[in-house]
């Protein structure tokens, strides 16, 4: 059961905000002119290659299943996606999804979505609230084990990160956003697994927020003040390539002076996997689209659906990107 905490969303006025539609169907949401499903999407933003390839699959599928879609980039704000949503409402759209910028603060305007007979598909990332009634249903990974299996690669491959030799491993960490369900999950799931070798330990962690320019900055400053660091669990590609950049420009090579794990396997993180700069990817995959709109069709339908339901998703070593890498589809 996924936990929320009540925290009333401010006020916003809905006027000075912009929405921009694409897909097919009538103007006007409310119409009984045709039987096409009107979707409100609220996109978190545009902070990584993850986010994008995401944006992608949600478009694209609409399109090919013949949903209107109304989406909203939020840019990284939660105002502006409460925003959003309480515009979907008003404008009487069939059912609203979006990615919670950070777990709290959504119970008022999901009260609101309730109140008024609007169903709520929650995507890629959960809210945190006692009132799983506020919406229909989660898709999307499960974090948790994303952080376990990164911790367990290195709890297997210790002796290769040992690069000094001196019997302890130092890890710094890139968070993702702060308060953002991904990057607390992340956390909690590595931490869990690497607790069993007391060699590893997390000397620093700071949030990169899921971007590359943010990794960078935060790796600078973890290199000018540690040069004992044997690894960097980056909670995304993005930061882990910004990492890259900045252990390169303090003349160390990344991959071997300082080993690197990453979340997501976009294209960008394999190629530089598959280029030996990082060496392992946990993958989350984008590519949601496609079961969002079948839960969307289903929930407007009345159907019933599972409260979570999963992305099935994998791991990959520097072999299994090179042979990956040809069909990358994001």
């Amino acid at each position: 059961m996924i936990k929320k905490t009540l925290i009333a969303a401010s006020a916003i006025s809905l006027s000075a905000f912009a929405l921009t539609a694409c897909g097919a169907g009538a103007d006007s949401p409310d119409s009984d002119s045709d039987d096409t499903i009107v979707m409100g999407f609220a996109q978190v933003g545009a902070e990584s290659g993850w986010r994008t390839a995401n944006t992608k699959s949600i478009q694209e599928s609409a399109e090919d299943a013949g949903i209107e879609l109304k989406f909203t980039d939020a840019q990284g704000k939660q105002e502006n996606q409460i925003q959003a949503i309480r515009s979907y409402i008003q404008q009487k759209v069939d059912v609203i999804a979006f990615s919670p910028v950070v777990e709290t603060g959504w119970d008022a305007v999901l009260q609101e979505a309730k109140s008024a007979g609007i169903p709520v598909i929650l995507t890629d990332r959960a809210v945190d609230s006692d009132d799983t009634s506020l919406y229909e249903s989660f898709l999307g990974s499960d974090f948790v084990v994303e952080g376990e299996k990164a911790g367990q690669w290195l709890v297997d491959n210790a002796g290769d990160a040992d690069v000094d030799g001196d019997g302890t491993i130092n890890v710094v960490q890139l968070e993702g956003t702060t308060g953002a369900a991904p990057a607390i999950d992340r956390a909690d799931g590595f931490a869990d697994v690497i607790s069993a070798d007391p060699s590893i330990k997390v000397t620093a962690s700071q949030t990169g927020d899921f971007t590359r320019d943010g990794g960078k900055k935060v790796m600078e400053s973890f290199l000018q003040s540690d040069d004992t660091i044997d690894v960097v669990y980056a909670h995304n590609d993005d930061m882990g390539l910004g990492a890259i950049e900045a252990i390169k420009a303090a003349g160390l090579t990344p991959g071997k002076d300082i080993m690197i794990i990453t979340v997501d396997a976009v294209h960008d993180g394999m190629q530089a996997l598959a280029d030996g700069e990082i060496n392992y990817i946990v993958e989350c995959s984008p590519l949601l689209g496609p079961q969002l709109m079948e839960i969307a069709q289903k929930v407007v339908a009345g159907e019933e659906v599972e409260e979570r339901i999963l992305t099935e998703e994998t791991t990959f070593t520097q072999a299994e990107a090179k042979e990956a890498l040809p069909d990358r589809q994001y």
